[in-house]
């Protein structure tokens, strides 16, 4: 088995990167520069056209999309648990999942890249105050399940194993803080991402991607 993970530091990639160093397999992390623009290179956009991160490669096929990475890191790496195998726990796992890329992800979109939604500057303006309150909202409701959790004694968002909602709820509240909205404003959230960041495959990725948690705070 051979593979090739495509990342941006602090981007929603961070969520397979962590999967990949916490399964103990030898993988090649490769560093797209977004800022650079290498997303649009020829030899990126040959690779994912869409100019995307994260792309996986496993022996020369490209897995493009968070859901569709996941749910193949977790068929190649069973022993690792990250999802839930029975299948009404499964299912709530990917829904929590499928909610965090489909929704709470864009939101932070609408605030960190106003651009990509209309190219009227009087737009992009008010595009990012309302979706920051709508992504605190959000973050709210992250706070919610992982109190959840902690109720029913579950060390993680999905049951006793670490899985992807981990280490996105980590994304989601870094990504929180860039927006303005401090740590204090979900503490519990808070305290479970200190968690999640403790855990050493987190850590060593968070050092290769050299990510700062709380992006409110300086540096």
């Amino acid at each position: 088995m051979s593979l090739k993970l495509f990342f941006a530091p602090g981007a929603c990639s961070f969520v397979p990167h962590v999967l990949l160093e916490m399964s103990g397999a030898e993988f090649e992390p490769s560093m797209v520069k977004l800022h650079k623009g290498e997303q649009n290179s020829a030899e990126y956009q040959a690779i994912n056209p869409r100019g995307q991160v994260p792309v996986l490669v496993n022996a020369g096929q490209p897995i493009t999309q968070i859901l569709a990475i996941v749910l193949h890191l977790d068929q190649i790496f069973p022993q690792m648990g990250f999802l839930p195998t029975e299948p009404m726990a499964r299912a709530q796992a990917l829904s929590t999942l499928a909610w965090m890329n489909n929704t709470v992800h864009p939101t932070f979109t609408h605030i960190f890249m106003p651009q990509k939604f209309s190219d009227q500057p009087d737009v992009q303006a008010a595009l990012k105050p309302y979706n920051t309150q709508v992504f605190r909202g959000m973050l709210g409701e992250l706070q919610g399940l992982v109190m959840a959790a902690a109720a029913k004694d579950q060390a993680w968002l999905s049951g006793d194993r670490f899985g992807p909602l981990d280490a996105y709820s980590l994304t989601l509240t870094r990504w929180g803080t860039i927006a303005g909205i401090a740590p204090e404003v979900h503490p519990d959230l808070w305290n479970f991402v200190q968690k999640v960041a403790a855990e050493p495959g987190v850590a060593r990725v968070i050092a290769r991607e050299r990510l700062q948690l709380n992006m409110s705070a300086p540096a």
